[in-house]
């Protein structure tokens, strides 16, 4: 299963935002740096979707606000 997430780094503020079944809107404060808002988006997805991290792989857009998660199967 994939995700697709819109990403806002550097926000002053987090918000998470459900745009469809598989789309989210997320803004976190970390900046676009060393991988950190990649790395928070990863954590709010997880949490949201009641998942570990560690089931969840960036799949494109590392350097880009359009990013696509895959989910692995249990």
């Amino acid at each position: 299963m994939y995700i697709r997430v819109n990403a806002v780094p550097g926000a002053k503020k987090e918000k998470v935002t459900k745009v469809a079944g598989d789309r989210y809107e997320i803004w976190v404060r970390e900046p676009a740096e060393r991988n950190l808002a990649n790395g928070r988006i990863r954590e709010i997805l997880a949490n949201d979707l009641n998942i570990p991290q560690a089931a969840l792989r960036l799949v494109s857009g590392h350097r880009s606000p359009h990013k696509i998660f895959s989910v692995a199967e249990k």
